[in-house]
């Protein structure tokens, strides 16, 4: 039972449950880059590394910040500042996901294996962005964007402009729903130093520059859609894309944060999953 509390505390720490935002769009990549099914080895290697990636990246970024989250309010709560983990806890986890990705990496292609220390040199760049930089938002997209990308590496072994441009289109999603989740620490960012898109424009300049980097997002996926010469199930997923962030952003107006929760996490995890199965129905020819 004391294990079973300590990994339910864990998984609640690395919130386990945010891998809907990446993992359906690293599916997306590898149904676009195999034109229909992956094989189940490729697809089980990819959740692998994307488990490895995400664990990792979460788990250094709550050791990173525990000083941080201990003086705010909304994060003093979480298993480090709380106690209900040590450190060398969490970096014993740490080197086991890092160890996943890696295995999983090299499983699926050597390029794959080639680029993981790139992806984890942003993730460790991720957790400490804050600290001299508000475009912490865009190299978190970029983190995300790996997603996808790596996903399309797996199965073609070659970086193609179909697979940036879906990078691309996530970074911005990424990066607008984190200016928008980042509106909740404003106050604290500014008092305690910290870098964020709200801390230097405040409440009216974040909601304008998450608008303008999600438009970018729906740019990107509507020129893949162009490039790929995708048919009308991913044309649809992507118009219910557009009406569920035109939702999220409505929700939002005015800078009223009551409606956050229902804007961070409900629209986006819907705009993932919408997308990915929108493209599956597309690779396999469903009749519309």
């Amino acid at each position: 039972m004391i294990l079973y509390a300590r990994i339910r505390v864990f998984l609640e720490m690395i919130k386990f449950s945010h891998t809907i935002f990446a993992l359906p769009f690293a599916f997306t990549g590898a149904l676009l880059a195999a034109r229909g099914l992956p094989t189940p080895a490729q697809a089980g290697w990819i959740l692998l590394a994307m488990v490895g990636a995400r664990t990792a990246a979460m788990g250094l970024n709550r050791v990173i910040d525990a000083e941080i989250d201990a003086r705010n309010p909304r994060t003093a709560t979480r298993a480090i500042p709380a106690g209900l983990l040590s450190r060398a806890a969490v970096w014993v986890f740490i080197a086991l996901s890092v160890a996943l990705m890696l295995l999983a990496a090299g499983m699926l292609n050597p390029l794959c294996l080639y680029l993981s220390p790139v992806a984890l040199a942003f993730l460790l760049l991720y957790s400490y962005c804050k600290r001299f930089t508000a475009l912490a938002h865009v190299v978190l997209g970029i983190c995300l964007a790996g997603a996808p990308l790596g996903a399309w590496i797996a199965i073609r072994g070659a970086v193609e402009l179909p697979a940036l441009l879906l990078g691309l289109g996530v970074l911005f999603w990424v990066a607008g729903f984190d200016v928008l989740y980042a509106l909740q620490d404003l106050d604290f960012d500014r008092a305690a130093g910290l870098h964020s898109i709200p801390a230097a424009l405040g409440v009216t300049g974040s909601l304008w520059t998450a608008r303008f980097f999600h438009l970018a997002a729906l740019g990107f996926l509507g020129a893949l859609y162009l490039v790929l010469g995708l048919g009308p199930w991913f044309l649809a997923g992507l118009a219910a894309a557009c009406a569920m962030l035109l939702y999220e952003h409505w929700l939002l107006r005015g800078g009223d944060l009551g409606k956050l929760d229902a804007a961070f996490f409900n629209m986006n995890g819907y705009i993932s999953v919408t997308i990915c199965l929108a493209t599956l129905l597309d690779t396999l020819k469903v009749a519309a």
